[in-house]
């Protein structure tokens, strides 16, 4: 198994065991109670490059990333950077993750909140808008074409915004022909691997459609990148261990979406 089979592979028998935990009944009926949702896509369509800003706290590639810090102070540093919104992971055993890790980012800011996780049971996407999540990420690599379709349909009839990943070629043409989905993302790691090739947006990116949300994802840590990925036409970045690894998260953020510098 490569890493990404690997992790959907747990995934799905820690689904089985939450779900027999708290059933599938109880997270609806939570529904009820769910907060308002904050507009996850029109967080990106904004003038310039919208940051979401990621909270991670360790990865198969990267080990710990920030340990000891806290999620309430990273989401409001990034909050107060500009970020445009938030991505969370919340896959525990291979990126230390939680819903709860969510559930706080949400109580401390006002920005919108991607759920980051692997997505591949019908349980997650209920479990998503119960804990608060405004969008949740489908990665096309890790789903069959009936399992991709069915996900993104539960997600849209919940109110809950998609961000679709893909790496290659095919995948891209699944998110288009199979969903057309309006937010797509263009990982530039490879989840088999988790090597990086910031290449990678630039030649899928030609074969997006116009009027559809283009966000890049990994490897990018400086203004001049995004300042390219803008002249191209991508509309947003997820950034997430370079934010992580800062000393400072807020000017780090800040020093990516300019937030503030023309009042300096």
């Amino acid at each position: 198994m490569n890493t990404l089979e690997r992790i959907v592979d747990v995934t799905r028998t820690d689904v089985r065991r939450r779900a027999e935990q708290v059933p599938l009944r109880d997270l609806e009926q939570r529904l009820a109670e769910r907060p308002m949702d904050r507009p996850f896509s029109e967080a990106l369509t904004r003038p310039g490059v919208s940051i979401i800003a990621e909270h991670k706290r360790r990865s198969p590639s990267a080990g710990e990333i920030r340990p000891g810090s806290g999620v309430e102070e990273i989401v409001t540093a990034y909050e107060r950077g500009g970020a445009s919104a938030l991505s969370v992971l919340t896959e525990p055993e291979f990126f230390g993750g939680s819903s709860g890790d969510l559930v706080a980012a949400r109580a401390a800011t006002s920005l919108p909140v991607l759920r980051k996780d692997f997505i591949v049971d019908p349980y997650q996407v209920y479990e998503s808008a119960a804990i608060g999540a405004d969008a949740i990420l489908l990665i096309v690599a890790a789903l069959g074409q009936r399992e991709l379709g069915s996900l993104y349909a539960e997600a849209r009839e919940l109110d809950l915004d998609v961000l679709v990943e893909v790496h290659a070629a095919d995948e891209l043409t699944c998110a288009l022909e199979v969903l057309d989905a309006d937010v797509i993302g263009i990982n530039n790691r490879d989840l088999g691997d988790f090597s990086v090739d910031v290449e990678r947006t630039f030649e899928l990116l030609a074969d997006v459609p116009a009027g559809k949300t283009v966000v890049s994802e990994s490897g990018f840590h400086s203004r001049e990148q995004l300042d390219e990925l803008e002249r191209v036409g991508v509309d947003a970045v997820l950034v997430g261990e370079s934010l992580m690894r800062s000393p400072d998260p807020e000017a780090a953020c800040r020093a990516l979406t300019g937030a503030g510098f023309d009042q300096v």
